[in-house]
């Protein structure tokens, strides 16, 4: 929510916004380690747990909601022939991210000892201030791009988007907030699913490729965006591979029937993949097409409004699919043998994970539909249809 409040601040001032999200991000870091000290030391402290959800939630996002908004626009006027790629670029660093920090917070708290929870925190956020003020002093846009500074230069963020049918506006938003909202519904179960097909064993390497798939979605559909005339089609695209695959897991009962069938194995881990990329992709690809339809002028402030459906979807998506499977289905027990050769029970529901599919698939359809039916083609597709026409 900060990127929406705060993208007006970003497109005005790109050295400010990035000092702002330095400063956010490594106070609420390190906030959030001494409150999680102070609650050690105070059991059952009201204050500890008030200012780690200030310094954790607020504080800390206020600067990952700015950090996240500096450098898309930057990039894009930098590489405006390829913008999508460039935006997909600084997308998949936010979503690789992942994959550096967490070993390395796995070490610290291995080997910080006592306290190493507040210690690690106290520790990234020395690191984090440190890289984040260098992107802070080497960040700038192109000497030939010049911000409109006047009232009568800068237009409203309204008025913006009022120069297309704002049912436009509301389709991107929609389809963005389904295509998050169904993203975080299966990946949030996709441990337990992976279970269930009986590869308890491999979850954290399957984890790594669903992740490096997530990067890749990032990366890959929005260059592939840039050789579209019109960047939509990527959202076309994503739903429908997600229905496709969505749908064939559904008719053949992959999740329940899977374990002990290659076939039906390979078809569940397609679905992951697919929609792991999907969730990725959908992110640089908001902006750019943004960008296509209301230009480059206030692209921050509105691309930063549009982030409020990443915020709603983070309530909706992972809660939506803990209930269905609370709700539906039951738990069953299944063997899992470790890499030492004993054996472990663990519990699953299939039947309710089935049912998370059910919800996803009638969003998504939803979704396409929106697609297909409110955002309208941007003038650099109109543009090459009528040339098409005319020749």
């Amino acid at each position: 929510m900060s990127a929406a409040f705060l993208g007006n601040i970003v497109e005005k001032d790109i050295h400010k916004s990035s000092l702002i999200a330095t400063i956010c991000f490594a106070l609420g870091m390190a906030g959030t380690g001494c409150f999680i000290y102070y609650g050690g030391e105070h059991q059952g402290s009201p204050l500890a747990l008030i200012g780690i959800y200030v310094s954790y939630g607020f504080v800390m996002g206020v600067g990952l909601g700015t950090g996240y908004l500096s450098p898309v626009k930057t990039l894009m006027l930098w590489f405006q022939d390829r913008k999508g790629l460039a935006a997909g670029l600084a997308v998949a660093g936010f979503g690789a991210a992942k994959a550096i920090a967490s070993p390395i917070m796995q070490a610290l708290l291995d080997n910080l000892g006592e306290g190493g929870i507040y210690k690690m925190f106290i520790i990234l956020s020395v690191v984090y201030f440190v890289m984040m003020f260098i992107g802070h002093l080497l960040l700038a846009k192109p000497a030939d791009w010049h911000e409109p500074q006047s009232k009568s230069e800068r237009q409203s963020i309204i008025s913006v988007l009022k120069t297309k049918p704002i049912t436009n506006y509301i389709g991107i938003w929609v389809m963005f907030y389904i295509n998050i909202t169904c993203g975080l519904a299966l990946i949030s179960q996709e441990k337990m699913i992976v279970k269930c097909i009986g590869l308890a064993s491999y979850v954290g390497i399957i984890s790594t490729f669903s992740a490096v798939f997530n990067a890749g979605g990032r990366l890959g559909f929005s260059a592939w965006a840039d050789t579209m005339k019109d960047r939509n089609t990527i959202y076309k695209l994503i739903f429908i591979l997600s229905i496709v695959f969505t749908g064939l897991v559904l008719a053949t009962s992959g999740i329940k029937n899977g374990n002990g069938s290659t076939m039906l194995t390979i078809l569940v881990l397609a679905l992951i993949f697919i929609v792991n990329a999907g969730y990725g992709g959908g992110f640089p690809n908001v902006p750019t097409l943004l960008s296509d339809h209301y230009g480059m002028g206030s692209i921050s402030a509105i691309h930063g409004i549009t982030l409020s459906a990443w915020a709603f979807a983070g309530l909706s998506g992972n809660q939506m699919a803990a209930w269905i499977v609370r709700t539906f289905g039951k738990a069953e027990e299944m063997e899992h043998v470790l890499s030492d050769g004993t054996v472990e029970m663990i519990s699953v529901n299939p039947t309710g994970y089935q049912y998370v599919l059910y919800a996803t698939i009638v969003l998504y359809i939803i979704a396409l539909i929106v697609c297909l039916l409110l955002v309208r083609p941007t003038d650099k597709a109109l543009e090459a249809k009528k040339n098409k026409a005319s020749k």
